[in-house]
């Protein structure tokens, strides 16, 4: 009976919501996800600084993938823009342990 209660259990709960931490907990492929968001997270909040204040709010975190880490941007003129920056926000990742291969921009499209 008890492993009933446990298989009934197991079935109610999946129609109910649980936090993303828990889910990401149990799930291994999760857990890695959020790992990813994390680590381009923390690499875009190192870079916020050096960027000029105009472009901060149109730049954000993409995937990083075989250490190439992706930056999304608004438009062509601020992937030109921050084109420049590249050499130091790949230096400064560096220096705070936050190291890629590199940095690719990439524009978003306006439904995104």
């Amino acid at each position: 009976m008890q492993d009933n209660e446990e298989i009934v259990t197991e079935a109610q709960r999946r129609h109910y919501a649980i936090p993303l931490y828990q889910a990401a907990e149990e799930s291994p492929a999760l857990a890695r996800l959020a790992d990813r968001v994390r680590a381009s997270s923390s690499r875009l909040a190192a870079i916020r600084p050096l960027l000029p204040v105009p472009l901060r709010a149109a730049v954000q975190a993409g995937p990083i993938d075989e250490g190439q880490w992706c930056l999304l941007v608004s438009s062509n003129a601020v992937a030109a823009k921050l084109r420049q920056f590249l050499p130091t926000l790949q230096m400064h990742l560096e220096a705070k342990g936050l190291a890629v291969s590199g940095i690719r921009i990439k524009v978003q499209g306006h439904g995104h």
